[in-house]
């Protein structure tokens, strides 16, 4: 069983940018982000696979960036212009999928993201 554990989460001003970590206990070929707004369900927001292939949300395109550092077993997720709707709690995830078929076996506990204006 992998565990994965999410850090980097915290209050931030529109328009800030922060970076959130995630480290796995092993290695899997897909490693992602979802988030959950508040009284919303979750979305994804996008993945990495080991090779190095990503998979993005439209909506996430252009200011959100994942890499991953395999030989840490950790995947980031840059998180710039951040605006008050992008306000939640982010997931850490990984499987055996790959990017495009979101084949998620292990999930995090979540770090929550609060953007003030």
């Amino acid at each position: 069983q992998v565990q994965l554990v999410e850090s980097g989460g915290g209050l931030v001003q529109a328009g800030g940018s922060l970076r959130l970590s995630c480290v796995a206990s092993g290695r899997t070929p897909t490693m992602g982000w979802f988030r959950q707004p508040p009284g919303k369900e979750r979305e994804f927001v996008g993945a990495r696979g080991w090779s190095g292939m990503t998979n993005y949300a439209d909506s996430m395109k252009g200011r959100f960036t994942i890499s991953r550092d395999n030989a840490k077993n950790t995947v980031y997720l840059q998180l710039n212009s951040l605006e008050p709707e992008d306000t939640a709690v982010y997931y850490c995830a990984a499987g055996r999928g790959t990017v495009w078929s979101k084949e998620y076996d292990y999930w995090g506990q979540g770090t929550q993201v609060t953007v003030s204006s």
